[in-house]
């Protein structure tokens, strides 16, 4: 695989103005890193995204097609994505498609107004069964031209020469519906996921060498604690960060009560917002690093790849069937050899029985626990049940 190519820390060029629509980390401010994947085939356009910094990398991969160039997972147009999409254009077509393949991730379905509008020749292919809440709105209503835009399913999609669809779902989650439609590109052999598959790496992507400062914040014990950099410290702050973005509130993990929270931001000599002014209301565990490792490299998975636990527990909770029938069907796929999702690690080396052995490995252990780490989502998905928001059965 090429170097990483770190794009120039030009704050003009990395402007997000409608950040307010979605207040995620790195708010208006959104460095794009830019890397090939496949020679002259597929490129990732990462960012980070996250709260409290919880950041996690989030990735619009670019994939050539035939006359052309396809968008797959929309990223907030900063002038500095834009800039790296053209250079591409310029050596392999225009962008001929912008694809939507979710109808929940609203980190990815909020930029895909804006992105459309950069590239008015290029078509707009969205899941179905897109929603909104708290009130059911048009899709028309939120940025998605009907004169462009166009139905993703497994019978209707963009570029069926080479590329094939393979929608997970539809759910039926109450309050909305989860779909999800992966792409597999045949002529690179790249499965394109949005969700339903991360792979977590041992160590912080490379999109954190254009920001570290949420591995910093989290590698520190006290708030009255500077924001040190070191390798180690990355790392530290990194498992951390993994463990938050999967379970919400580990077991690890406890909340320091208010008077302990304003006194250790009191007691620190540099209240900045970079720090939080010195608000750091986590304690950690003694032995917390040791349930980061066990989950970071399961020892009865061989995949480095699987479902994120929130999905397993507030979405597929009751639909374990649902994504297993998915991952058999991802399986047929002849040429299979790389996973990637827009989330975390890629690309992901994958063969088609990669995906058989994860379905065992899921038929062969607990499905959405409600122990350790798990019951703060378990405690979620109970209060959802209990009001009535979710299904009590299998959609």
């Amino acid at each position: 695989m090429p170097d990483l190519q770190v794009s120039p820390l030009d704050p003009s060029r990395q402007r997000w103005p409608w950040w307010p629509l979605l207040p995620l980390y790195p708010y208006g401010r959104r460095p794009t890193l830019i890397r090939e994947l496949v020679p002259g085939r597929v490129w990732s356009f990462e960012q980070l995204h996250g709260v409290w910094y919880v950041a996690v990398p989030i990735r619009m991969t670019v994939l050539k097609v035939e006359g052309g160039l396809m968008l797959y997972s929309p990223l907030p147009p900063t002038a500095e994505v834009l800039h790296g999409v053209r250079a591409l254009e310029q050596h392999h077509g225009p962008v001929l498609s912008i694809i939507l393949a979710t109808a929940s991730g609203l980190e990815h379905k909020l930029p895909a107004p804006a992105l459309s509008r950069a590239f008015p020749a290029a078509s707009l292919w969205i899941s179905e069964h897109q929603w909104s809440f708290p009130l059911s709105l048009p899709s028309a209503w939120l940025g998605f031209d009907p004169r462009r835009t166009r139905l993703l399913g497994s019978s209707s999609g963009p570029h069926a020469e080479q590329l094939e669809w393979i929608p997970l779902g539809p759910l039926n989650l109450g309050l909305g519906t989860f779909h999800e439609v992966a792409c597999f590109d045949r002529a690179s052999g790249c499965l394109l996921v949005t969700d339903a598959l991360v792979g977590i790496p041992p160590s912080p992507p490379g999109v954190f060498e254009l920001d570290p400062r949420p591995l910093l914040f989290h590698a520190r014990e006290h708030g009255y604690e500077p924001m040190e950099d070191s390798v180690e410290r990355r790392l530290k702050g990194w498992k951390r960060i993994v463990l938050f973005a999967n379970f919400l509130r580990p077991q690890d993990v406890a909340v320091l009560p208010l008077p302990a929270l304003i006194s250790n931001a009191l007691s620190t000599t540099s209240r900045t917002s970079e720090n939080h002014f010195g608000l750091f209301p986590f304690q950690w565990a003694p032995d917390w690093e040791q349930s980061a490792d066990r989950f970071m490299t399961p020892q009865e998975q061989a995949q480095p790849f699987r479902l994120a636990p929130i999905l397993e527990r507030l979405v597929f909770v009751r639909s374990q069937t649902v994504f297993l029938d998915w991952l058999t069907t991802l399986s047929r796929c002849e040429g299979l050899s790389a996973l990637v999702p827009c989330h975390y690690d890629a690309p992901i080396p994958i063969c088609n029985t990669d995906l058989l052995s994860y379905r065992q490995s899921i038929e062969s252990a607990p499905w959405a626990p409600s122990t350790a780490s798990w019951q703060q989502l378990a405690r979620i998905d109970s209060i959802l049940l209990n009001l009535g928001l979710v299904p009590v059965g299998d959609p």
